[in-house]
């Protein structure tokens, strides 16, 4: 059943002068605007403990505007600047919640130069966006069109650091369903391979920053040797900027096609939660880290399988996918980055990432055979000797099936056949989509201690 969802549709345009300048302008009165709301908020909240709400804030903006050193802000529409406020709203509402952290005051150098605008602030007709405050259309370069009969709810005008100019239209946007399909695939990320699959394809790595790493040098040298506030330096930070564009959009047009292609192909998408935020902290491959972008990849990932009516599946990022055989289950003791296949005692030799990608299916699967979450659980992973799946009332099934044989990684039915294994472990038969019979292996639960306080 198709469905109706928010949808964003991004186009460059080229301003006249006119429009540059009132662009510009307001991209300062929103900066302006919000940083002195936010000053105010902190204050009030440090000297009194009050909480400033958005409404306080709305009052506020409409002193400032009466006053002779703000009276500019009355040159520029008043939408964006509400707008401002608003998401300075949201975003003590977040930091409440404990979601992110304090906000920060916008700077005039690095901060996101950006103004939008809602119904009553534009003019839509015939195809053509008029903004508030201007006389003439945006000659906007219309690289797909819109949905057919769509009419932009909200419009946000954006300029990067490379100085294009880009407006993003939301619509509402019809999504159809993707046709049913049975297959599944388990995804691995690294970096010799961008990632691997458990089907045993090999992703390569772009390693889009590498290949623009010699003009990125040459632009940042030249940008070093201006002197600070010239015109030739605001000239080399423009050079500068136009290489990291140009390499961020190369990785997001592989990423896009990537993420459309596995959302495509497979019904079931497992991949593990990394923690790119500490990764990065190893120096030695933080360069290459960022380059690949995993955080980037599983937010594509995510809402595509939304849309299209995919699952998308999670598994701990404590389970060691790398270490675990995936015809055995034995794990192995030491497995260095240098070592790319390694052979298990049972005699099966893996190649490192395709092993990974294999268990970490297998994972997902028992995920969704045994009733977890998708998400992980912190408080109980691999690294304590609990899996995420394992938040059933006791006397369920529990664990992670470890398929013997060489077996499909296919999402195995339980049989209810139990034998008894090593201390703490239960040995079941399972029973294959392929009607084979194979063996599953659970951990189970550890009695509780009667008047432990857990």
């Amino acid at each position: 059943m198709s469905r109706t969802v928010k949808r964003a549709f991004k186009y460059r345009f080229s301003p006249t002068p006119g429009q540059a300048a009132e662009l510009a302008r307001t991209f300062g009165c929103v900066r302006l605007v919000c940083n002195m709301a936010l000053a105010a908020r902190t204050q009030a909240w440090t000297r009194r403990r009050e909480r400033v709400t958005y409404h306080a804030t709305s009052a506020m903006l409409t002193g400032w505007k009466r006053t002779d050193e703000l009276a500019f802000l009355n040159d520029v529409s008043c939408v964006p600047l509400q707008q401002a406020l608003r998401h300075l709203q949201t975003a003590f509402t977040n930091f409440w919640a404990k979601r992110a952290r304090y906000p920060a005051f916008k700077s005039r150098k690095r901060s996101r130069r950006s103004a939008e605008y809602t119904a009553s602030a534009f003019r839509w007709r015939d195809g053509r966006l008029t903004l508030a405050k201007m006389s003439d259309p945006l000659d906007i370069v219309w690289s797909r069109p819109l949905p057919q009969g769509a009419v932009p709810s909200t419009v946000t005008v954006t300029q990067d650091p490379a100085g294009r100019w880009f407006v993003s239209l939301l619509c509402d946007d019809r999504i159809e369903p993707a046709p049913a399909s049975g297959a599944v695939v388990g995804v691995d990320a690294g970096l010799d391979s961008l990632f691997t699959l458990s089907t045993g394809e090999k992703i390569p790595n772009p390693r889009h920053e590498r290949r623009d790493r010699a003009a990125l040098a040459r632009a940042q040298r030249h940008l070093a040797r201006k002197a600070r506030g010239s015109a030739n330096r605001a000239r080399a930070r423009l050079k500068a900027a136009r290489v990291h564009a140009r390499i961020a959009d190369r990785r997001r047009d592989h990423l896009h096609k990537l993420t459309t292609r596995l959302v495509r192909e497979n019904q079931t998408i497992v991949i593990e939660d990394l923690t790119v935020r500490n990764m990065v902290r190893m120096h030695s491959l933080a360069r290459a880290i960022s380059d690949a972008a995993w955080r980037q990849f599983r937010t594509m990932l995510r809402y595509k399988a939304d849309w299209y009516g995919r699952d998308l599946v999670v598994v701990d990022r404590w389970f060691p996918s790398t270490r675990l055989c995936s015809t055995c289950g034995a794990r192995a003791e030491h497995l260095p980055l240098a070592v790319r296949s390694w052979t298990c005692r049972c005699g099966r030799t893996h190649d490192r990432d395709v092993n990974a990608a294999r268990n970490i299916l297998a994972e997902g699967l028992s995920v969704i055979a045994c009733g977890g979450g998708v998400r992980p659980q912190r408080e109980s992973s691999s690294r304590t000797g609990r899996s995420s799946v394992k938040q059933e009332p006791p006397g369920a099934t529990q664990g992670i099936p470890v398929l013997q044989g060489g077996e499909d990684c296919q999402s195995p039915l339980l049989t209810g056949r139990v034998r008894p294994g090593r201390a703490g472990r239960t040995t079941r038969r399972c029973l294959t989509a392929a009607g084979k019979t194979t063996s599953a292996t659970f951990r189970r639960r550890p009695a509780r201690t009667p008047g432990r306080n857990r």
